[in-house]
């Protein structure tokens, strides 16, 4: 078990730390340990996401190479990376429009995305990005999809901790507030982490993505911002799935 080194500085632990946090992947963790290291550990978001999406794409990199249609392993592909995040983001995508879609104040916009039902704005828009997810996919197929995931699940987790570092908790008793406000050091080591993988991986282009995968959901912040007063955990995973869509449809109109 990751019994780690406190709450100063970075340590190779605080990778499971936000493993067991972003994934659905076992790991043994120090639980009191775990909470005071969470907004420091942030630092390691973005290889958290390099883990996943990497993974995910290993899949799909297989099924191409058994000469599945890339549709076909591209869906394959996208319900890996689902089942090994949990669909956290996903289910924080669908509250964020629940939520910021159908209330008419700030109290009942918050109340709505708290609640585990889905409502019509939520299920739509799961639909919509399920299915921008899967083109975004099928498209790189003929290149590959494991460097392309890889590169994306690193990048497409930058915004959550900007949106951490720079916007106050809209309630104080959801996950974001428990993780609490990330470091400038972590902030500062996440963006390089992140940029490191998207250009090892992808080339120049890489920077590129990385850009566009981090402004990609300032539109939703801005909205958040408006109607809830800050961020929540449903706010940052919303943020992931616009950032991922980003990150794809750039890597793909680049490969054409």
């Amino acid at each position: 078990m990751y019994q780690g080194s406190g709450n100063k500085g970075f340590a190779p632990g605080d990778i499971l730390v936000a493993l067991g946090l972003l994934s659905r992947i076992p790991v043994s963790v120090d639980p009191e340990l775990a909470v005071t290291r969470a907004a420091t550990a942030t630092w390691a978001y973005p290889l958290v996401g390099a883990v996943l999406g990497g993974l995910a794409g290993l899949v799909g990199s297989i099924l191409l190479e058994l000469n599945l249609p890339s549709g076909m392993a591209a869906a394959l592909a996208l319900g890996v990376l689902v089942l090994l995040s949990g669909a956290m983001h996903e289910d924080g995508l669908a509250d964020c429009a629940d939520g910021l879609g159908g209330g008419h104040d700030r109290e009942r916009r918050l109340e709505i995305m708290k609640d585990s039902r889905i409502g019509a704005f939520g299920a739509v828009a799961l639909v919509i990005v399920l299915l921008a997810r899967w083109a975004g996919l099928g498209s790189l197929a003929p290149v590959g999809l494991f460097w392309p995931m890889l590169a994306i699940g690193a990048v497409s987790r930058l915004p959550m901790i900007l949106a951490m570092y720079g916007m106050q908790p809209a309630r104080a008793d959801g996950l974001s507030a428990g993780v609490g406000t990330p470091p400038p050091g972590s902030v500062l080591a996440a963006l390089g982490i992140g940029l490191a993988i998207a250009v090892l991986t992808l080339g120049g282009v890489g920077f590129l993505v990385l850009l566009i995968a981090c402004l990609a959901p300032l539109p939703l912040f801005w909205l958040a911002q408006e109607r809830i007063g800050g961020q929540t955990g449903d706010i940052l995973g919303g943020s992931q799935q616009l950032a991922e869509i980003a990150a794809l449809a750039t890597l793909a109109a680049w490969s054409v």
